[in-house]
């Protein structure tokens, strides 16, 4: 039976799994490999191996603290191979007898599962009508149960798993381990992510390759629908039906040392200093030998491209504010009519599209639920889709005509800096492609703006170089309830970005709002010392500064306090600053690569003075794999 897609399901998170096959001690790769995705967010991790006596289980809800107390006072017998998972609550409680792995009542196999079985309470009550005991709340226990019953049954555990695959509807990522059966594993997707770490003499899976990346870089990305049989000597690809499947092997291109700290106190602080570097690789090796400017990976004949008329932009967060500069930079550039969409609303809302329509999408992982449905549905009405990606050979790119990876590298944070800074970088180079293919632009107009944007990672850094005020700033402001953003043009979503990132750190009340909507509605919220943070166009476009401006000053008669980011130079803003940031001058459209970053570092100043955890907020996690 295959999944449903065309109805609403519960929103979970991207958690973590990781298996072993091979000489080393399989608990302790695996805990390993859990701490290296803490950063997804958990509240109960869990571990199982295989021994002389069948399976061994440790698992503890809350964070992987608690189950190395529980392994240090109960220790778990040496094994070569084992699994572990940290989950996020979705069915039942975050408690200790909910935690992954799950055994089957017969007390052959474990499992851990990623993501939601939306048709579990019908296989639970027949399985209960069989006198199958469930000791957990969750939907992951009737895949266990199901796989336990199979190979009860006689079934190979690889058969047994297609069988079981057959059967769910949803999304999962599901490792198996079966007790007479040690050295062996087996796992399979559909809509959520699973890799294959490629060793000598070992292998592992996982659900993201940082959970391996101390072992080797050698890697698989299984496609959907597929399953893999790991030992320590070999790995089987097949589709649910047992035929054999393609597979698509890749080098991951960094080092566990890009997964560490690096001597700052967050992650999120690290990545934000990593962004001069991360937009410069961005921009790196984007020309052909001719000089002609190159997505990575392009299936669309150009001649369907110069045929589009209409483009949508889909996303989801913070990738949906990135696609929003995109719509100023398309429509500017390529001069075709651009709309931006929310992921999640964007098929429930029976769109026009055509087979003249373009969809480009915008996912940092590259497995985002909703982003991933809308594309499928896109790719239904016949419409072109260009991915824009920061995680090479996930799900979104490889269903996609045509991909522009951020190449960023990994990021921790679960609130996303780099991975901001580098899809709008990633947004403008698909704006000049598109004028390119379809001469609205001279290619020595190209190239200029492809010179200023080469010229920004130095700019980026100079900004952050002077943010020595945003310490004094968060503290002045750190028991505030309220912040509010202004922004006209690309500035408006940058005060989207600006707000967002105060609620997902600091967890008070933060609004953007377009400057112009100001005396229409949200002038009401300004009062006495409420701070508000506005962001100033280049004086190039002198309409839209000096109304900003006024804006300032309307706000500051009401009481405000006003914190202004305004390019160098700029003199009229001043005697209406309350605080100033200078902003190095770039044109209009790229001014979001610069005026983003003190807005990204007053949340996590602000989020630290609070004694609040910067990398993983309460309850979020860093990417949404289930609708």
């Amino acid at each position: 039976m295959s999944a449903s897609t065309d109805h609403p399901t519960t929103v979970t998170a991207m958690c973590g799994i990781i298996g072993y096959v091979g000489p080393r001690v399989a608990h302790a790769v695996v805990v390993e490999g859990l701490r290296r995705m803490e950063y997804r967010g958990y509240d109960s991790a869990g571990v199982a191996v295989i021994t002389a006596e069948g399976i061994s289980l440790r698992k503890k809800a809350g964070k992987i603290a608690n189950l190395d107390a529980l392994l240090a006072a109960d220790p778990i017998p040496a094994s070569g191979t084992g699994i572990g998972h940290t989950r996020w609550a979705t069915h039942g409680g975050p408690t200790d007898v909910n935690a992954h792995p799950h055994v089957s009542s017969n007390g052959r196999v474990a499992l851990i599962h990623n993501g939601i079985i939306e048709n579990f309470a019908v296989l639970r009550a027949e399985l209960q009508a069989q006198g199958v005991e469930f000791s957990s709340e969750t939907d992951t226990e009737v895949a266990a149960q199901l796989l336990g019953e199979g190979v009860g049954a006689g079934a190979d555990l690889a058969d047994a798993m297609r069988s079981v695959c057959r059967r769910l509807e949803g999304a999962f990522t599901l490792v198996a381990i079966d007790s007479t059966q040690p050295g062996r594993l087996v796992a399979a997707r559909r809509n959520s992510p699973l890799v294959v770490g490629v060793g000598e003499g070992e292998n592992f899976v996982a659900s993201d390759v940082a959970a391996f990346i101390e072992f080797t870089r050698q890697a698989i990305e299984l496609g959907q629908d597929q399953m893999v049989d790991v030992t320590a000597d070999s790995i089987t690809v097949t589709d649910f039906d047992g035929a054999p499947a393609a597979s698509h092997p890749f080098e991951v291109t960094w080092d566990l040392s890009a997964a560490e700290k690096g001597g700052y106190d967050w992650f999120m602080r690290k990545e934000i200093f990593e962004q001069p570097k991360a937009v410069a690789d961005t921009l790196l090796g984007r020309f052909t030998p001719d000089g002609a400017l190159t997505l990575d990976e392009l299936r669309i004949p150009e001649a369907e491209i110069r045929g589009v008329d209409k483009i949508i932009i889909v996303a989801c967060g913070t990738a949906y504010y990135a696609g929003l500069v995109a719509k100023y930079a398309i429509e500017h550039w390529a001069r075709i009519a651009c709309e931006v969409e929310i992921a999640s609303e964007f098929r429930y809302r029976d769109p026009i599209i055509t087979g003249s329509t373009l969809v480009v999408t915008i996912s940092q992982s590259g497995e985002t639920a909703d982003t991933l449905m809308a594309i499928r549905h896109a790719r239904e009405q016949k419409a072109k889709v260009i991915a824009i990606c920061n995680t090479n050979g996930a799900t979104i790119p490889r269903e996609s005509d045509a991909v522009i990876y951020t190449h960023a590298g990994p990021e921790i944070g679960v609130a996303s800096t780099k991975g901001f800074l580098t899809q709008v970088a990633a947004c403008y180079l698909l704006g000049l492609y598109l004028a390119q293919v379809r001469g609205s632009m001279y290619d020595d107009e190209i190239r200029h703006v492809m010179t200023e944007l080469a010229a920004t990672p130095p700019l980026i850094q100079q900004v952050l170089d002077s943010l020595d005020q945003i310490t004094d700033l968060a503290a002045r402001f750190v028991d505030t309830k309220s912040v509010l953003f202004l922004g006209r043009h690309v500035g408006y979503p940058i005060a989207l970005e600006g707000a967002l990132k105060l609620k997902e750190l600091a967890y008070l009340h933060a609004e953007g709002f377009p400057a112009g909507e100001l005396k229409h509605g949200p002038i009401a919220l300004v009062e006495e010392g409420v701070p508000i943070f506005i962001v100033v166009p280049p004086q190039g476009r002198d309409q839209l500064h000096d109304k900003v401006v006024s804006n300032i000053q309307e706000v500051r008669a009401r009481g405000a306090l006003t914190i202004v980011l305004a390019e160098e130079g700029d003199e009229e803003v001043v005697p209406y600053a309350d605080v100033l940031f200078r902003l190095p001058k770039v044109s209009t459209l790229l001014q979001p690569l610069v005026a983003t970053v003190p807005l990204q570092m007053f949340a996590c100043e602000l989020a630290t003075l609070k004694g609040y955890d910067v990398d993983q907020p309460r309850n979020l996690a860093k990417s949404v794999t289930v609708e």
